[in-house]
């Protein structure tokens, strides 16, 4: 309840204020299941919100939704305000936006890839040192190449790329083994079967939209539905470490303010370091460290002191601790640990006061103005002045659709990023390889047309060749049948010269001398191979016809 410039929170013999301007320097809200956690951590939200600072609160059980609306009159609430002396308790309710990862219970809480990072994205997948490495020099080949990383489509396609050309790569960033490639394709398997692609795209929220106030100067509370989310443990608190680190990378420095520029609520606050590596809790501790000089203060909500790590609880200095069950040896110890974190009352025995509380009971012990942690009280708690349960869902459904954040986030926007772009330039690498094919295939083609035109101009070379020289042993032998015949025919004509002459001699005719008839024969010879020569030449100018 904000009242007199502070926050009335409870009250033991006299009221407990928490001091607005020590507001920044966090805290922690512990205690067992039932005692009142989350009672405590409403009436906080609802006196911030009337202060002007807006709030961020994760809901886990279902349960925070009716701060959109006033409380309702009963005689428990009517009980509490009489003990604790309330003249002027007023019941109202807060003014209120709803977020949910799912876009089922409030406006779509997306995140691009590239924003969550290397390092939370590791975590998130569960990598080893080996594999966030890798990953590592995925995120950086995609920055130096202006390869926007926005969805888990965009990341596959990176590693894909990275794989393909990890000797190129390698050379330049670093070793990238394909096992680790396989390694961590697996593993968005498994985000994806626990629905955490949903997370990923645009438009990205704005974390500035969340720090807005209405007409009336009080601050609004975000409200992140987180009853599915929850169900996967790692993509819940993935988001909720990114939310810190984004406010802490773009808040400029203010200093210590009057009051707070805005508070975070993180409940089942052991989520957030449960089988965290050293790396990523040094970033929280020096996150939360630092982030209050930039005006924002972050409240831790666990069962125990003991979820949260040592060097992180060391940074809460406003507490309240509701009461704590030891049935156990490791119980008892924290018990102890929780009671010494405490300035020491005199009047009461710590220890055994946080096993006596009754719900609605806490030990407090907050910052005065001065930054002096106070004497711890044994205080009842105030209640909650807007509804005790969850709003209905139709109401809720109303306010989402009503709301001016409805249209900036409602539909999802898939722009141009590495999986378009990489994919884009697969399909004209394959579009040139085709092409490179079908010119191989048109100049094998040729080459086998030019070979078999080859072929033929051989073979009929060769058969000219052949037919050719069949001609030459042609005309050869009738040349040898031409002088054959012409010897036979002239070997003849003599023979008949002879024989004339001699039967001339002998029928008593007219003497003719041997030298004669030698002459005689002689020149018959020659006349008849002329004779068979010109009809031979005739022939072969003119063919055989006659």
């Amino acid at each position: 309840m904000y009242k007199d410039g502070k926050i009335f929170l409870a009250k033991s013999d006299h009221k407990l204020y928490l001091e607005p301007s020590m507001a920044n320097r966090h805290g922690l809200i512990a205690g067992a299941t039932g005692t009142g956690k989350t009672i405590t951590m409403k009436v906080m939200a609802e006196s911030f919100s009337d202060m002007g600072v807006p709030v961020f609160m994760a809901d886990v059980k279902g349960d925070l939704s009716g701060m959109c609306l006033p409380g309702v009159p009963s005689d428990g609430m009517q009980d509490r305000v009489n003990l604790l002396g309330l003249m002027d308790f007023e019941l109202h309710g807060c003014p209120t936006r709803f977020w949910d990862v799912f876009g089922e219970a409030g406006h779509p809480a997306r995140l691009t890839v590239s924003d969550m990072g290397p390092v939370l994205l590791a975590r998130l997948l569960n990598l080893t040192q080996v594999q966030s490495g890798v990953l590592d020099i995925v995120f950086r080949v995609a920055d130096d190449n202006g390869l926007l990383l926005l969805d888990l489509k965009d990341l596959r396609a990176m590693l894909r790329y990275v794989g393909d050309n990890r000797e190129e790569f390698t050379t330049s960033y670093g070793n990238v083994s394909t096992a680790s490639i396989g390694a961590i394709q697996r593993a968005l398997l498994r985000l994806e079967d626990e629905d955490g692609e949903v997370l990923f795209g645009e438009p990205a929220l704005d974390i500035r939209d969340w720090m807005r106030t209405d007409r009336d100067g009080r601050g609004y509370i975000n409200i992140l539905s987180s009853r599915r989310l929850i169900r996967s443990p790692m993509v819940y608190a993935s988001f909720l470490l990114w939310m810190m680190t984004e406010l802490f990378e773009r808040l400029p420095e203010v200093g210590d303010l009057d009051k707070p520029r805005m508070i975070f609520f993180f409940d089942e606050a052991h989520l957030l370091f449960d089988d965290a590596p050293k790396a990523l809790v040094q970033k929280i501790v020096q996150v939360v460290k630092l982030i209050r000089s930039k005006g924002v203060g972050i409240y831790f909500i666990s069962q125990s002191p003991s979820d949260i790590p040592d060097e992180v609880l060391a940074q809460l200095s406003n507490r309240v601790q509701h009461a704590l069950r030891a049935y156990t040896p490791a119980e008892q110890k924290a018990v102890r640990a929780a009671a010494k974190a405490f300035r020491e009352n005199p009047d009461f025995d710590t220890e055994e006061a946080l096993q006596e509380l009754g719900v609605g009971e806490a030990l407090v012990s907050f910052l005065d103005e001065y930054g002096i942690p106070s004497v711890v009280e044994r205080a009842d708690i105030m209640p909650p002045q807007s509804l005790m349960g969850p709003a209905d869902e139709e109401y809720v459904q109303k306010l989402i659709i009503r709301d001016e954040f409805d249209l900036k986030y409602r539909e999802s926007v898939d722009r141009e990023s590495a999986f378009e772009i990489l994919e884009r330039a697969n399909q004209e690498l394959e579009l040139l390889r085709r092409q490179e094919e079908e010119e191989e295939a048109v100049e094998k083609q040729r080459r086998r047309e030019e070979a078999a035109a080859e072929r033929r101009r051989l073979k009929d070379e060769e058969r000219a060749q052949r037919e050719y020289e069949r001609e030459q042993e042609r005309a050869s032998k009738r040349r040898r049948d031409t002088i054959e015949r012409a010897a036979s025919n002239a070997a003849s004509s003599a023979a008949r010269s002879v024989s004339t002459n001699l039967v001339n001699s002998v029928m008593g005719g007219r003497k003719v001398n041997g030298k004669t008839m030698a002459k005689r024969a002689a020149t018959n010879a020659l006349s008849s191979v002329m004779r068979s020569g010109s009809k031979s030449i005739l022939r072969g100018l003119f063919g055989n016809k006659r």
